[in-house]
């Protein structure tokens, strides 16, 4: 398991499908999704959007048109995305990745409801 650093889930494919701006993970349970690259870049692990600690999220808006130039393997556990808004610092690990794809509808609801109250948008 070290390979994995733990992981509980990992992938047997990775597809970017650059024109539909999306990553495709098929995992090795049978379950596979399709994540939007608006979505990555708006969740992504990195400590510019998460922050350094409780309460220190950035809400990322304006990025309705974001593209991956590139997906980048780290060792056997994770991969970096490089965003065409040049963002690359955020680590997706393999449970993170299965996580937002569990999730996806709960994490757009809240992103969409957070940039409403905020008065911001999707769009740059």
């Amino acid at each position: 398991m070290s390979e994995n650093r733990g992981s509980r889930h990992k992938p047997v494919e990775i597809r970017l499908k650059r024109a539909e701006k999306a990553l495709e993970i098929e995992f090795d349970d049978g379950k596979t999704f399709r994540l939007p690259a608006e979505l990555l870049r708006v969740e992504s692990p990195s400590a510019e959007v998460q922050g350094h600690g409780p309460g220190q999220r950035t809400l990322v808006a304006g990025r309705r048109h974001v593209g991956i130039m590139a997906v980048e393997p780290i060792g056997n556990y994770a991969i970096r995305i490089k965003f065409d808004d040049l963002h690359d610092t955020g680590i997706f690990s393999w449970d993170t990745l299965y996580d937002y794809g569990e999730r996806q509808d709960e994490l757009w609801r809240n992103y969409l409801e957070a940039l409403k109250t905020r008065g911001l948008s999707r769009d740059p």
